[in-house]
């Protein structure tokens, strides 16, 4: 039953039409900006191309009852997440959701490999982003793929990254929207390296080489991610900020920021304007990361809630492409992509109320006003507008019940 609002939502109104802000505007600026939901929240990062153990830094900790096993239980649950979670959305996949039946490998996987997630994502007039998968095969050895010295290893993750490229345009073709393609590679080592610049060489030829072949650059946006360190790779990361932000500038690609590969102290935040400042377009994954990059359930949290009023005062929504990006297996995990997906929305729209009058009176560096009213922002009615939005995308308030309903009669029989 959804929680009728009409009448708080109209005093809301009112009283954030006394500080200067439209709801009805944000409200409509919300609705029209996509988010891209993160396959891998319902199976925990196993994909369906590999029986290969997690690897990578990659590790899911839970195991709840109903994880999707099969592409069929997978698009079942993401098909369930779709009704409960409001505003226009993405598919985001990784290589190795690839629905395979030929024996094809990574560095030979094709766009027929992906029909049935278009098929998918044009039922419900989704675009799709796509991600290679570097971790968890065969072929990562020692820890490394695109920066190895080993030729043979470096020259299948190139293939990887090239097919990666051509089914991206792929999807973009089919979808009529564009894909964000993004690039992440696991690549480090433990304890301390005695060479740092050969494995960021190597990485670097790697990536001119993936990018030597010819694509549609208002159709694929190839973005590159950096990472602080990972699990097995406490004490040097091959693709660091700093490689990552001169790579990005260098080839004219799209940085992405997810902000849980940073050390604890930094945040993505901060980094939004600058990036903006230098870049055409900006890539985000959006997680919750507990003192390191863990990939908890993303919350309607102070950092989220940052990261959403940066782009937006930057007036920066289509130029900022949003992900999600967490996987937690302690949990019902329908209800973990919902709670996510809606903390990314609430965010934004919380962003979309912020009144002008903040900006003028830092400009006129009257300090002491502008921290009361941004206190004062935080107790204004917010939770009414985001009902009343709720209301109008016919998204009921309530997801909690249906998903146990959902686990009973679906999961539980898994």
């Amino acid at each position: 039953m959804l929680y009728m609002t009409n009448e708080r939502y109209e005093s809301a109104r009112k009283i954030y039409q006394s500080i200067g802000v439209d709801t009805e505007a944000a409200l409509d600026r919300l609705k029209n900006v996509p988010v891209s939901m993160h396959c891998w929240q319902g199976d925990d990062v196993i994909g369906f191309d590999s029986r290969e153990s997690l690897s990578g830094g990659i590790q899911t900790t839970g195991n709840y009852p109903g994880r999707a096993a099969t592409p069929e239980q997978l698009m079942q649950d993401i098909s369930k997440v779709l009704t409960l979670v409001p505003g226009k959305k993405k598919l985001n996949l990784h290589a190795s959701y690839a629905i395979i039946d030929d024996g094809s490998d990574r560095d030979s996987i094709k766009p027929k490999h992906f029909t049935r997630w278009v098929e998918f994502a044009k039922k419900y007039n989704m675009g799709i982003d796509f991600n290679p998968t570097f971790f968890s095969h065969r072929m990562v050895k020692d820890g490394l793929t695109l920066s190895s010295p080993d030729e043979e290893v470096r020259k299948f993750w190139i293939e990887h990254g090239k097919r990666c490229i051509e089914i991206s345009e792929y999807f973009a073709n089919e979808t009529g929207q564009p894909c964000v393609m993004n690039i992440w590679i696991p690549d480090g080592y433990k304890d301390i390296p005695a060479d740092r610049l050969g494995p960021r060489r190597r990485f670097k030829e790697s990536l001119d080489e993936i990018l030597s072949i010819p694509y549609d650059k208002s159709k694929v946006f190839v973005c590159l991610e950096s990472k602080v360190f990972g699990i097995g790779v406490e004490s040097y990361t091959v693709g660091s900020s700093e490689f990552c932000m001169n790579y990005v500038a260098r080839a004219g690609i799209t940085p992405l920021m997810d902000n849980g590969h940073y050390h604890p102290t930094e945040v993505v935040s901060d980094k939004v304007s600058s990036m903006l400042l230098f870049n055409d377009h900006l890539a985000l994954h959006i997680t919750r990361p507990v003192r390191w990059d863990s990939d908890h359930v993303v919350l309607y949290d102070d950092e989220t809630r940052e990261i959403a009023k940066e782009i937006v005062r930057a007036d920066a929504l289509d130029k900022v492409f949003i992900a999600t990006d967490y996987f937690d297996a302690s949990i019902n995990r329908i209800s973990a992509w919902i709670t996510g997906m809606r903390s990314v929305q609430k965010a934004l729209l919380y962003a979309l109320l912020e009144p002008e009058l903040l900006r003028n009176l830092q400009n006129e560096g009257r300090f002491t006003e502008l921290m009361a009213a941004q206190e004062e922002l935080k107790i204004m009615p917010f939770g009414d507008i985001w009902q009343e939005y709720l209301n109008r995308e016919n998204v009921a308030a309530d997801y909690v019940s249906e998903v146990m309903d959902y686990e009973k009669k679906v999961l539980e029989a898994r």
